[in-house]
């Protein structure tokens, strides 16, 4: 019995949407589905503007430009995060200064991020690690005292919330993505999200390669025109059609996702109890949407032996993430400081097996495999 680490779930309207979507004669961007989908974001979570993208990397990029990032800009970015969170403003020109992780929880943490604000800086970014909220409060009242933007890096964190706010809500920007490894998925694909109306209108232009075609087609101008900087942002309206099939169950997905979540959590907590491991810890003002599980250990030696140990028993567990300002791109340019507590996480994190119908028997069985590792 082999369990990969991900199986991509389909919700079984996926395919009929690709199909209806083909009959109204539109499967390129900003299609019937790409409408739909726009209006559930909006409607659901309170966006006041949602755009899907081809990706969230792309949605990252969107924000940077919104954000007006020059070169010399200073933007505040966790290290413990994928490389597109940083890579988006590093391509304005931005200098990246990384913040360290929480010591008990892989975000940002914002306690120390005052310290690294100069008259440079220009944007703070937070990752919403595993779904599970950055204390968004601290974080808006930074950004207003220093007048900064705030880019929510919500990758995992569809229908998280943070104090009954949806994230991605929050900060001037959000970027979503739903990549086949996410709880909705359309095989690549992200989502911009604007919470600032002073950018609703220039990110549908950007959106639409720095044209005002999107307008065009509403029919609010007679003729469209290239008016700002952009690119083509905008995913085919099949990609919007399988994402739209998605959500349409999303309560289901979510249901099933946490039952996993649930399962596990409390299958290893014996272990943490025992101080052997340690399981995510989900703040008060927090809530989990069961993106992922993961464990975290003692060191580097113990969590590469574990791995090992699981692959030997077809258990195909991954870590999560290699340190951005240790990179090897970025190390020249960092200033230095260490960042312990984001170290940890990068050494000991595991991330188990995680998607909508791991079957519990399985569970059972990656559990097995842990607790005889440990004992």
């Amino acid at each position: 019995m082999k369990i990969f680490f991900n199986q991509p779930y389909f919700a079984g309207e996926e395919i009929q949407n690709i199909i209806n979507g083909g009959l109204t004669g539109h499967l390129s961007g900003n299609g019937i589905f790409t409408k739909k989908c726009h209006e559930f974001f909006e409607k659901k979570y309170g966006f006041k503007k949602a755009l899907l993208t081809t990706s969230c990397t792309d949605a990252l990029e969107m924000a940077a430009i919104l954000s007006d990032i020059k070169p010399g800009d200073e933007v505040i970015i966790p290290s413990f995060t994928f490389v597109s969170t940083a890579n988006a403003f590093v391509l304005r020109g931005a200098k990246i200064v990384f913040a360290d992780s929480s010591e008990n929880i892989p975000n940002i943490d914002i306690e120390k991020v005052e310290d690294l604000i100069t008259e440079n800086t220009k944007a703070i970014v937070v990752v919403h690690y595993a779904g599970v909220a950055c204390d968004m409060d601290k974080v808006m009242d930074l950004a207003k005292k220093h007048n900064l933007f705030v880019i929510e890096d919500s990758a995992h964190a569809i229908d998280s919330y943070y104090k009954n706010k949806p994230l991605g809500s929050i900060g001037n920007l959000g970027a979503f993505s739903f990549h086949e490894t996410k709880n909705i998925i359309s095989g690549e694909g992200g989502m911009l999200t604007v919470n600032d109306e002073r950018f609703i209108e220039r990110a549908e232009i950007i959106w639409e390669k720095g044209t005002n075609r999107a307008a065009f087609f509403r029919g609010e101008i007679k003729k469209y025109d290239w008016i700002d900087v952009g690119s083509s942002f905008l995913p085919s309206d099949i990609i919007a059609a399988i994402l739209f099939g998605q959500i349409s169950k999303l309560k289901d997905i979510q249901k099933k996702r946490l039952g996993v979540w649930n399962n596990y959590h409390k299958k290893l907590k014996p272990l943490e109890e025992k101080g052997l491991l340690q399981l995510p810890y989900i703040p008060s003002y927090a809530t989990n949407n069961g993106h992922m599980f993961y464990i975290v250990t003692k060191n580097l030696t113990e969590r590469n032996n574990l791995l090992k140990y699981l692959k030997k028993n077809n258990i195909y567990a991954v870590f999560h993430y290699l340190l951005l300002h240790s990179s090897k791109y970025y190390k020249d340019k960092h200033d230095g400081r260490e960042l312990p507590n984001a170290e940890h996480f990068s050494d000991c994190i595991i991330r188990l097996p995680f998607y909508n119908v791991l079957k519990e028997e399985q569970i059972d069985y990656i559990v097995k495999k842990i607790n005889k590792f440990y004992n």
